[in-house]
């Protein structure tokens, strides 16, 4: 064996264990969870890696448990496909307006199973919009590579303890569950997740914000403030108040706070090529079919530029300021109408831009190379 490969540290690893790895030295410290596919693995490894592990009965009451755990100051993560996402969304709106730190990684289905229901593969983006009453945004950052498996975990379980919200992972079938050779070393170190405690000695607020939009955090159980959470509306002390400005302004205050941060969190990939007037845009496991399609054009001479979204919700700006320099645009996501087109651009979409597409199949990095030279 050569001193190369035996230096080398590599790995057969698939990214639902790089994920529960990330997690963990993040600081989630619970994961609960009811076992479906494609999560299977997600759950396999949270049994041996958290500090604590719940098998929940089924997903309404993981999301539950969750609450109370993320209450009592920890950070609670489990993993789902659509159908349980399904189930948890009354009570992930409990949580956000509890403002309730955890995050949630749904693995998107490819199929094929069952029809639409399993076969979605990103579809699942409109879910994912639609999730909030009132329209306001969920947190959300997506994986497009084994290394963002490790990055973008660690980066969605300190957004959550920051901002005090739940915060979706969004990932497929094909990264948690494929196992591929990966060389591990320039993985970066992943620092705790840090959540800003209340330390005065005046009464507890729990919904009383700065210049942040923050509030200052205090689980139940501690012997030195009470605590008042509520899922209704309510005004800086937790007191439920229905038609009083301070509680309405409390509630737009949710959205503002995920907008003012929204730079903190934004994280996306872009390889512009000089000369280029055509920018593909992808996410998810397609980043990795448009990142082979922009290698292969650039080799028969085609100038093109390349986005990868991570940050899926809320949009940043930056991705309508990029696809705004570029008279072509295409977007390849593996669904039949274009999930992210819509979220960029709305029903009507822009001149100049068009979609790969496609359900219960991989687009291929050929199909994506065939739209740009068309």
């Amino acid at each position: 064996m050569s001193a190369t490969v035996a230096t080398t540290p590599k790995a057969l690893i698939d990214g639902s264990r790089l994920i529960t790895e990330s997690c963990v030295r993040a600081g989630a410290d619970v994961f609960i969870g009811y076992p479906i596919t494609p999560a299977n693995l997600l759950y396999l490894y949270a049994t041996r890696r958290y500090p604590r592990m719940l098998a929940a009965p089924d997903e309404i009451t993981t999301l539950q448990w969750m609450c109370g755990f993320s209450v009592a100051g920890h950070l609670p993560v489990t993993a789902t496909s659509f159908p349980g996402y399904a189930l948890m969304v009354e009570s992930i709106n409990m949580a956000f307006m509890m403002e309730l730190p955890m995050v949630i990684i749904l693995s998107q289905r490819l199929g094929p199973a069952t029809g639409s229901a399993t076969t979605g593969a990103q579809g699942d983006l409109t879910l994912l919009q639609g999730t909030l009453s009132g329209g306001f945004s969920l947190p959300t950052i997506c994986v497009s590579n084994f290394d963002d498996c490790w990055t973008m975990s660690a980066e969605a379980v300190k957004t959550a303890a920051k901002l005090r919200t739940p915060v979706v992972l969004l990932t497929s079938k094909e990264m948690v569950m494929t196992r591929m050779s990966y060389d591990w070393s320039n993985l970066p170190d992943i620092e705790p997740a840090a959540t800003k405690v209340y330390e005065g000695s005046d009464p507890y607020m729990p919904y009383e914000f700065g210049d942040d939009l923050i509030p200052d955090f205090l689980p139940v159980g501690q012997n030195r403030h009470q605590v008042r959470l509520t899922a209704s509306t309510h005004d800086k002390s937790g007191i439920i108040q229905n038609v009083l400005p301070e509680a309405i302004d409390n509630t737009k205050r949710l959205q503002t706070k995920l907008e003012l941060h929204l730079p903190g969190y934004t994280f996306f990939e872009l390889d512009e090529q000089k000369g280029s007037d055509t920018l593909i845009v992808s996410y998810g496991i397609t980043a990795q079919a448009s990142r082979e399609a922009v290698r292969i054009l650039r080799g028969q001479g085609k100038d093109v530029s390349l986005l990868i979204a991570k940050t899926m919700l809320p949009v940043p700006d930056i991705y309508i300021d990029t696809c705004e320099k570029y008279a072509r645009v295409v977007v390849a996501e593996e669904n039949l109408n274009g999930r992210l087109r819509t979220l960029l651009y709305g029903t009507r979409g822009r001149d100049g831009m068009t979609g790969v597409n496609g359900i219960s199949k991989m687009i291929s990095p050929a199909e994506t190379v065939e739209e740009v030279l068309r």
